[in-house]
């Protein structure tokens, strides 16, 4: 029997049984494969590939080739996820025209089933505009870091009356353009369980407390690969770095000492015929 694919109508069900949404970034095949052999409600090819893929300093030189290549690696993975794309920085901020366009190449190239955009503001009827053009749109408000430098760095966003109040009103503006969910990054834990409880399309945190429809966390992150950057809200479910760079270690020392490749991992050639070869000088 094929596997069921996820499907909005699935997240907004679930958001109204009170039942938890999972989300995790993926960026390669076997990375993606996985994530979605546990089960994970939704995968993100996420920008932040920028910097825990391809050695960039920030999200914003990841350019379109670069998500959508990586767009097409993950969706040859995922069988049942609900996949979603990126919009990398300036690929919707330029005009109306071409975000709707870049927005349909996640669709008809990668095979994403919604796209992911960043900010409100101007940016809401960007993601209506998507929308009206039959492209699933997920919002992201809060901590956006696409634009970083104009919030002055990484830190949480909301904490006074007039930010709060901002991405309160974000949020309903972007339900409002036709956005089906709706990601909420470093925000205090009161805040987005305000604005959880009062939308009626799911939520999902990221440094946004427990009160969200569900959790995003990056895979690299949770599986503890990117050691050099580690924020409050990222909890390392494993410690894959030291694993790899013992598992390197060992292969370099057993080179070495050429103790690999032993016999059982080498293969086998008839003695007669070997005696048959001739070597020509």
């Amino acid at each position: 029997m094929e596997d069921k694919k996820v499907t909005i109508i699935d997240l907004i069900k679930k958001k109204k049984n009170k039942e938890k949404i999972t989300m995790l970034t993926a960026y390669d095949y076997q990375m993606a494969r996985l994530i979605d052999e546990a089960d994970i409600d939704m995968i993100l090819v996420g920008d932040s590939l920028g910097n825990v893929v391809l050695g960039y300093g920030s999200t914003v030189p990841v350019t379109m080739g670069e998500m959508l290549h990586h767009t097409k690696a993950v969706r040859r993975g995922v069988k049942k996820a609900f996949l979603v794309g990126d919009m990398p920085f300036m690929s919707y901020n330029i005009s109306i025209e071409e975000a709707i366009g870049n927005a349909g190449r996640f669709m008809k190239e990668a095979g994403a089933q919604a796209v992911k955009l960043e900010g409100a503001g101007v940016m809401t009827s960007v993601a209506r505009k998507i929308v009206e053009a039959g492209i699933p749109v997920i919002g992201h408000i809060g901590l956006t870091p696409q634009t970083t430098s104009k919030l002055s760095g990484y830190k949480v966003q909301g904490k006074d009356l007039g930010g709060a109040q901002d991405i309160l009103d974000s949020a309903f503006a972007l339900q409002q353009a036709g956005c089906f969910a709706l990601i909420l990054e470093c925000v205090p834990s009161a805040l987005a369980k305000l604005i959880t409880r009062n939308l009626n399309i799911p939520t999902i945190g990221i440094g946004a407390g427990p009160h969200c429809d569900g959790q995003v966390l990056v895979s690299y992150d949770l599986l503890g690969i990117v050691k050099q950057f580690r924020p409050k809200f990222v909890k390392r479910y494993a410690d894959l770095a030291s694993q790899m760079k013992n598992a390197f270690s060992d292969f370099k020392k057993e080179v070495d000492k050429n103790i690999f490749p032993a016999t059982e991992h080498t293969f086998s050639m008839n003695e007669d015929l070997l005696k048959k070869l001739k070597i020509k000088k």
